[in-house]
């Protein structure tokens, strides 16, 4: 039996009941967490395996050239955002859930078996260059499948709440991957050996657990929302899905808007903190790798509190805030923080953007979520969503270190404050999607 007809059941289903919805949510939690530790692993480990790709240069432009692939990964996540957000909206958010996880195990297993340019030449960038592709398409359709399947799942007075732990599992997996990294760097191998070949281990591992996630998903149930709506939405699903999303550009121009900023800066305190703090702040890699990890499990933690808050007080007071704080912080933070030596007061800088850019974070999912009727939710989500995370986000590596190499690293800072400044005037003219959610009661 094919993996759409498993998503595709012939008859609305029965409302689930409040176990079947925690079940449900759990298991495509722990599903994105696999998801989120392979697209991760690949920035924890890069100061490692740079050299095996990109022999050429000193450790700025080795860090350059690795994340210079890390962004062309995102080049595709639109195209996975178009593709299976169409898919969920056709076939069931489960059954994209299940196709974009093979499509992850298929790239971790990749890099972990690519060989170097010493034994290859330039195919071994190439395939690196492949393995990411395949990631970014899986991840750009994981995007906008969760968020609506969460979205979706969850019961109306807790929406913000549960739609939060997209985000916890996006960290945990961020969290796993620095902690395989940990444990490898103190416990098992020396740096020399992790430069040689235990890179390799991580996607190895990724590879393994995203057979083990497959599994967890497939006892998920469909929501009501789709398995509802096949009746009197059916007919357009299977029509043209960009016509449906051309239908609704203003929700799709709003979901680039309120991505812009918050993307930039979740990439800036979480994935390129850690060559931040060893390329400009001067820690070794083991500190800024702690560093890293703490910072992350505190942020972690926050999301369901932020989550929970909205469904009190609304979506747009904390979106707002996060634009006020993230504009007025930015630079003197960054620039505080490059000339900090201290790990406990990087940490703390680092902690005090973190719980600013929650206010995006925790609620950016079920806000993109909450503009979109049915039939077209998971690829407004996820396609518009995608498009800004590949310009913006994908490339906050890259342009971080780019400013620095030609001298000017401060100008990424005032870079960040400017994205996030755009993102403000959307929050402050867009009105409070928990009193305007296009999402059916649950």
């Amino acid at each position: 039996m094919s993996i759409a007809a498993v998503g595709v059941p012939s008859a609305p289903a029965p409302s689930l009941s409040a176990l079947q919805r925690l079940k449900s949510i759990v298991g495509g939690s722990i599903g994105n967490l696999v998801e989120y530790y392979d697209w991760y692993v690949y920035t924890s480990f890069s100061l490692y395996f740079a050299q095996a790709f990109f022999p050429q240069g000193d450790a700025v432009a080795q860090a350059l050239s690795a994340a210079a692939v890390f962004a062309v990964g995102f080049l595709m996540r639109p195209i996975g955002g178009w593709y299976f957000g169409r898919f969920a909206d056709r076939h069931g958010r489960r059954a994209s859930l299940m196709r974009s996880i093979v499509l992850m195990c298929a790239g971790s297993l990749l890099i972990a078996v690519c060989p170097t340019y010493a034994s290859v030449g330039v195919a071994a960038p190439i395939l690196l260059v492949l393995a990411r592709l395949l990631q970014g398409l899986s991840l750009g359709g994981e995007y906008g499948s969760s968020a609506t399947y969460l979205a979706e799942m969850a019961t109306i007075k807790r929406r913000g709440f549960w739609s939060s732990f997209l985000y916890v599992t996006l960290i945990a997996g961020q969290l796993t991957a620095l902690a395989v990294l940990i444990v490898l760097q103190h416990w098992v191998l020396a740096e020399e050996q992790l430069k040689a070949w235990g890179w390799r281990i991580p996607f190895a591992i990724g590879a393994l657990i995203a057979i083990v996630a497959l599994y967890l998903r497939r006892n998920m149930a469909e929501t009501d929302a789709f398995t509802g709506s096949r009746g009197n939405a059916g007919t357009r699903r299977n029509g043209g899905s960009l016509g449906l999303l051309f239908e609704h550009w203003r929700a799709a121009l709003i979901v680039i808007g309120l991505t812009m900023g918050g993307t930039l800066a979740f990439y800036t305190y979480t994935t390129y903190m850690s060559k931040f703090l060893v390329l400009s702040v001067g820690l070794d890699k083991e500190t800024a790798t702690l560093v890293n990890a703490a910072t992350l499990f505190g942020y972690m933690l926050l999301q369901p509190l932020v989550g929970g808050l909205s469904d009190y007080i609304g979506r747009r007071p904390i979106l707002i805030a996060f634009g006020v704080f993230g504009v007025l912080l930015t630079v003197p933070v960054l620039t505080t923080l490059e000339a900090t030596r201290d790990p406990y007061a990087a940490a703390s800088l680092i902690m005090l953007m973190l719980l600013v850019v929650s206010g995006y974070t925790a609620i950016n999912a079920v806000v993109k979520a909450e503009l979109f009727p049915v039939e077209i939710r998971a690829l407004g989500v996820g396609l518009p969503y995608a498009l800004a995370v590949a310009i913006f986000g994908g490339s906050a590596e890259t342009v971080a270190l780019w400013f620095k190499q030609i001298g000017h690293e401060r100008g990424f800072y005032w870079y960040v404050t400017a994205c996030i400044a755009c993102s403000l005037l959307v929050y402050v003219f867009v009105p409070d999607t928990r009193k305007t959610s296009l999402i059916e009661d649950a």
